[in-house]
């Protein structure tokens, strides 16, 4: 409380004011408006508590045991999403001579890379002489796709993988692709019962919504129905706003739109938060800050190679979402 403040109350409180105790008009006015002022600040409310989350890796299933199965391809590039990781979790690393940039478990570090991006490199894909090359619809582009079948090398087609249920024919397709298919199948089993057994410990349907930020290219998207991360979300007991009031899997994000959902919690990829300037810089984007997401910062940010992967690691990515559900959920 401000010094003349109390000089003035400590007199009238010990009675002790004179009349030639003389303080000008603007200056009691100047001590009032500095206590109000004072009182205002001490009951504001604090402000809020940053509630945000980053998982940057989660534990992939693998086979514990060898399989006796013996593959029919001996040197595969695996460009199709992820699917150099399924082959790693059959325990068939030794058959992989290159992969694509989404394939980022640690065990596949010494596994080169043949995209620059998420773009096709033929001629880096051809040096390395593989007896099986698997790709998927996103592989591309067409031209370097074209020049791999040209070179008579064999291609098989890998079905994407977009919701969760989609796991089980990606693998299949996989293992059915190398030679593999029991190995395959067991894989199939060991992750249905880690995604059952996955779930959110709460009574409570948090609402969430998934941004996509390419800040750098002006790419501003929210989720809607098809994403990828609404069945992660439904899979967690979330409620995916923008699955339920979008139309399309990807669309332009407006201020109006994400208001209007009133998620508690925003979902991020983390390089789209990166390139946006971090919480800061998504904060600034229209209407964030307006949902009660944005009000208390909660906010999720995932591993770019991770969260939409749909392979070995996604049932530890249930749990751990599940769990910084609880965590940013905390006041």
């Amino acid at each position: 409380m401000p010094d003349i403040f109390l000089d003035i109350v400590g007199k009238f409180g010990q009675g002790s004011w004179h009349n030639s105790d003389v303080i000008s008009p603007r200056v009691f006015s100047a001590a009032i408006a500095l206590l109000i002022l004072s009182l205002l600040a001490g009951c504001s409310s604090p402000k809020p508590v940053d509630h945000s989350v980053s998982i940057s890796a989660s534990d992939p299933i693998e086979l514990s045991v060898a399989t006796q199965e013996s593959p029919a391809a001996s040197r595969v590039v695996a460009i199709a999403n992820g699917s150099a990781e399924v082959i790693a979790a059959m325990g068939l690393k030794r058959i992989l001579v290159g992969r694509d940039i989404a394939s980022a478990m640690a065990t596949l570090k010494s596994v080169p890379i043949v995209t620059s991006g998420h773009q096709v490199i033929a001629e880096k894909i051809l040096s390395l002489t593989p007896d099986r090359v698997l790709i998927d619809a996103s592989s591309g582009p067409k031209s370097a796709v074209d020049s791999l079948r040209a070179a008579h090398l064999s291609v098989a087609m890998i079905p994407e993988a977009w919701t969760l249920s989609d796991i089980e024919k990606k693998v299949s397709a996989i293992g059915k692709s190398i030679g593999a298919p029991q190995t395959a199948e067991a894989l199939n089993a060991k992750i249905k019962s880690a995604i059952a057994a996955a779930h959110l410990d709460s009574n409570n349907h948090p609402r969430i919504a998934f941004l996509y930020l390419r800040g750098t290219s002006a790419v501003y998207l929210m989720g809607g129905p098809g994403s990828g991360t609404d069945s992660l979300i439904a899979a967690i007991g979330g409620i995916d706003v923008g699955a339920a009031t979008l139309k399309n899997p990807f669309n332009s994000l407006t201020s109006e739109a994400l208001v209007s959902s009133r998620p508690d919690i925003l979902l991020v990829m983390t390089k789209g938060l990166e390139s946006v300037g971090g919480m800061s810089g998504l904060l600034a984007l229209p209407g964030v800050s307006q949902t009660p997401a944005g009000k208390f910062k909660r906010v999720i940010d995932v591993d770019d190679s991770l969260l939409l992967s749909f392979g070995p690691r996604t049932p530890a990515l249930i749990g751990d979402l599940a769990k910084a559900v609880i965590t940013v959920m905390e006041k």
